[in-house]
């Protein structure tokens, strides 16, 4: 019997799959059951930023494990306390206190929890094109069609459109414009709901696994102003897009503001131990020294993913790994997708900032058609299967999601390695062309 076919897999279709199995990893590659290497352009689900097997993050787990495994959040840990001190270092000003989670929907969920706790207000505005998790709350807030199947339509969430000029719903001809008609349009929900109503507004700083879509200049700003004049508690998911993977520790320090809460996972430890948070605000964290926190987690703060939390910070001090992940993005990434327009009538759009990027698929680009439609399986997502099935066959590892081509490799990946991984994307792309009207 193959033992994956005993597992309920998240995302697909129960049913026997032809995918590689995994047994080990070194860097920016993972190694299957047959000892193929394939380049991980994916980082996983964008996590792994430090690479597969970091020996300082590997270091750090056995430290702890033969120190002291597990330990219920009601106790002080040293560990803890340290990874929570790194953490706070590097956050935006104001943020001084960490709530640790085992990931990032969970952190979503007692990020809304606190700030409705800490307003007294029910609703919360996130924007269309997100994703926030899949836990309840989280996939409410979820402004993609993955929030589909599990929406109530009554969870206190009202959405809005963010700024996003390729496919623009104010008509906008320039980042300018763009930036100026979502932030008034922001302000128009905002003045329609009742901003005594509304307990926060939660946004991806970049936009990640809905479409890596970078905010122009000035709209970050406007956010935080629009928040601060209406007392609404303004959250910064930055589960998929902190800690170096946008070029700076967090994708807010692009916009040079500071949120109320910040949201994080994923990057934190690259993903070796499940870790997430919520960096808390000094006047939020001010109520809770008068009332009690009213939740909690039986693992929150576990030491062994803490101590991968400090082994993985300060070798991305050590090592550089912020400006590296900007250079990824201004030397490599960008300039080699933006080359691959010319060669593909496929590609609608190419985006991006550090080591996160996109290449948006069409069927037209004039009409900017998705080269798939929402939700396809079978025969109508054949176009994604052929280039999955020719970057696997090249052993890449690519992150498709929709029409969407993610790319997204370790923050430590090398030049030699990141120009081999767009040559195979290059190849690949000649599948998808097949496709175009």
């Amino acid at each position: 019997m193959d033992l994956d076919e005993l597992v309920f897999h998240p995302w697909v279709v129960q049913g026997p799959r032809t995918v590689p199995t995994f047994v080990g990893g070194s860097g920016s590659h993972v190694i299957d059951a047959d000892g193929r290497r394939y380049l991980d352009f994916s980082s996983q689900l964008v996590f792994t930023s430090l690479g597969h097997q970091h020996p300082r993050i590997v270091a750090a787990i056995k430290e702890q494990a033969d120190r002291l495994c597990t330990l219920a959040p009601g106790h002080a840990s040293d560990v803890r306390g340290e990874a929570a001190r790194l953490i706070v270092d590097v956050a935006p000003e104001g943020l001084g206190h960490v709530l640790f989670t085992t990931g990032g929907s969970e952190a979503i969920e007692h990020a809304v929890r606190i700030a409705r706790l800490h307003t007294g207000r029910p609703k919360v505005l996130a924007a269309y094109r997100s994703y926030h998790g899949s836990t309840t709350t989280s996939i409410h807030l979820t402004g993609d069609p993955r929030r589909w199947a599990s929406d109530t339509g009554a969870a206190g969430v009202v959405h809005f459109f963010g700024p996003f000029l390729y496919r623009s719903a104010f008509d906008s001809s320039s980042p300018e414009e763009e930036c100026e008609r979502a932030l008034a349009h922001l302000e128009q929900v905002i003045l329609l709901e009742g901003p005594s109503t509304i307990a926060a507004l939660i946004l991806e700083p970049v936009t990640g696994s809905s479409g890596v879509i970078v905010p122009p200049a000035g709209y970050l700003r406007g956010v935080r102003d629009l928040c601060t004049r209406h007392g609404i508690v303004f959250i910064a998911d930055e589960i998929l897009v902190g800690f170096g993977r946008t070029g700076a520790w967090f994708a807010v320090d692009h916009g040079e503001v500071a949120p109320d809460l910040l949201v994080f996972a994923k990057g934190v430890n690259s993903g070796y131990v499940p870790l997430g948070g919520v960096l808390v605000g000094d006047p939020i964290f001010e109520t809770f020294t008068h009332r009690a926190y009213p939740a909690g987690l039986t693992y929150s703060g576990h030491p062994l993913a803490c101590a991968s939390a400090v082994g993985a910070i300060g070798a991305m001090h050590d090592e550089g790994i912020v400006a590296a992940a900007a250079r990824l993005g201004t030397d490599i990434l960008g300039p080699g997708l933006t080359k691959l327009v010319d060669n593909h009538p496929c590609i609608g759009d190419v985006r991006g900032i550090g080591g996160l990027w996109t290449v948006e698929l069409v069927r037209d680009r004039q009409t900017k058609e998705p080269l798939v439609p929402v939700g396809a399986t079978g025969e109508a997502n054949a176009p994604m299967a052929a280039f999955t099935k020719a970057c696997l066959s090249r052993d890449l590892l690519p992150l498709v999601l929709g029409h969407r081509i993610h790319v997204a490799p370790p923050l430590t990946v090398d030049d030699s390695d990141a120009a081999t991984g767009l040559a195979i994307l290059d190849e690949a792309l000649t599948e998808a062309d097949e496709f175009v009207a």
